[in-house]
């Protein structure tokens, strides 16, 4: 029973509709599954920065996973499958300026606003003075963005703010404004092995080597599940268990990217997808299997879900937002005492002032970043090639012309000749 709803593209009784054809270009609730996830990992942290304690999830799988961690992970493999999409379109020129455009400007907003707004603000209630707040110190503000900005976190603190006035803070001993931006340097770590793929053309023409690495990543995540010490004595940057587990998630997205054609999109995978996932999440085997059956089913959820929810996130893209701004939203609110209220109605206001963050982060930043992104380097290689190219041929004929006292009329024939 092969189907698909909406505008998915309907095949004969026994055609096989494939996921590129289901998830149909922006025709898909990819959008709306993204914002999900990034709204699920401000109810996870509501626990911890409440003062509440764990998520109880680690309890119900086991220690497996978190619902933070669970939301990352489909955030990471839609991630993956977007991201090896883009890089079969577009060359290594377009790809990492794209990437830039779509990560950095973001990032730097809300280090900005932490460091310039939120901070001082928080800092002058609290006593101090403006004078005293800014100033060269590692762990005052310049600290902080000068630390922070490459995307490799140097501190998640401006001196002791929220150290001893938030629960989280209190718990782990230290000021703490932005808990969630640690995943972004494996994002754009990812980001990175798919850029060498488009330079060295293997998203089109070797693609097999993407799921050759997402096996070679499988491996890394046994044996990190199972003898991490023997990663780290192999190299240590493999003793980073979070990267060898999210570079594995991303990467699973990314082989049903590049074999999306081929890739069956069934009602009957779908489901047994889900059931592996859920079954993995409360027996065991998630971090393995369950990241492969996790990515297919959040795949077929987007293509899934009904036709009048793909408007979400199509345009406008919130999700980002809402990860890099709830960890800071939900800190404010802690220290202002708004986790009195109890959990579900901290995690509801956090949510909404969330968004406000969100949207203002896509309107102002975000968007206005990547309208420029078929500008410049957003070309490609091949125009600027061609451009570097035909000025050079103009110089030489130039000089030829000077050397030769051809006329300029004869001149100008020539280089439009080049440049067609």
């Amino acid at each position: 029973m092969t189907s698909a709803l909406g505008a998915t593209p309907t095949r004969g009784e026994d055609a096989q509709v494939t996921i590129a054809e289901a998830l149909g270009g922006h025709r898909n609730s990819l959008g709306l599954l993204r914002l999900i996830l990034a709204s699920l990992v401000i109810f996870d942290h509501a626990f911890p920065l409440g003062g509440d304690g764990r998520d109880p999830f680690w309890l119900l799988t086991r220690g497996q996973a978190s619902l933070g961690t669970i939301a990352v992970g489909g955030f990471f493999a839609i991630s993956g499958y977007l991201i090896a999409k883009s890089g079969v379109s577009s060359d290594i020129l377009q790809f990492m300026w794209r990437r830039v455009l779509r990560i950095f400007p973001a990032y730097w907003g809300v280090l900005l606003v932490t460091a310039l707004i939120v901070a001082p603000i928080v800092w002058v209630t609290a006593g101090g003075t403006l004078s005293d707040y800014i100033s060269r110190a590692p762990d005052g503000p310049l600290g902080y963005l000068s630390r922070n900005w490459t995307l490799n976190i140097g501190t998640y603190g401006i001196y002791d703010i929220f150290a001893d006035t938030t629960p989280y803070g209190e718990s782990v001993g230290g000021s703490v404004f932005n808990g969630s931006i640690w995943t972004l340097i494996y994002e754009w770590w990812c980001y990175l092995i798919i850029g060498v793929c488009v330079a060295f053309g293997i998203m089109n023409r070797a693609k097999i080597v993407i799921p050759m690495l997402t096996l070679g990543f499988f491996l890394l995540q046994v044996i990190s599940l199972s003898n991490p010490a023997m990663l780290g004595a192999i190299a240590p940057f493999l003793a980073d268990s979070q990267l060898v587990a999210l570079t594995f998630t991303f990467l699973v997205g990314s082989t049903l990217a590049v074999y999306s054609k081929v890739v069956p999109f069934d009602d009957r995978l779908g489901i047994l997808a889900g059931l592996i996932t859920v079954v993995s999440l409360r027996y065991g085997g998630f971090n393995t299997v369950g990241v492969i059956a996790g990515a297919y089913f959040v795949l077929y959820l987007a293509a899934r879900l009904p036709a009048r929810l793909h408007w979400i996130g199509a345009k406008n893209d919130y999700s980002y937002g809402v990860y890099v701004y709830g960890f800071l939203v939900q800190q404010v609110l802690a220290y202002v005492g708004v986790q009195k209220w109890g959990y579900f109605l901290y995690s509801l206001t956090a949510l909404v002032i969330t968004f406000v963050c969100a949207w203002l982060s896509w309107h102002v930043i975000e968007k206005r970043a990547m309208s420029i992104k078929d500008w410049g380097p957003g070309k490609g290689w091949n125009y600027w090639k061609s451009l570097l190219q035909t000025r050079f041929a103009s110089r030489k004929l130039a000089r030829f012309a000077v050397n030769s006292n051809v006329p300029s009329k004869a001149l100008s024939l020539n280089t439009k000749d080049i440049t067609k």
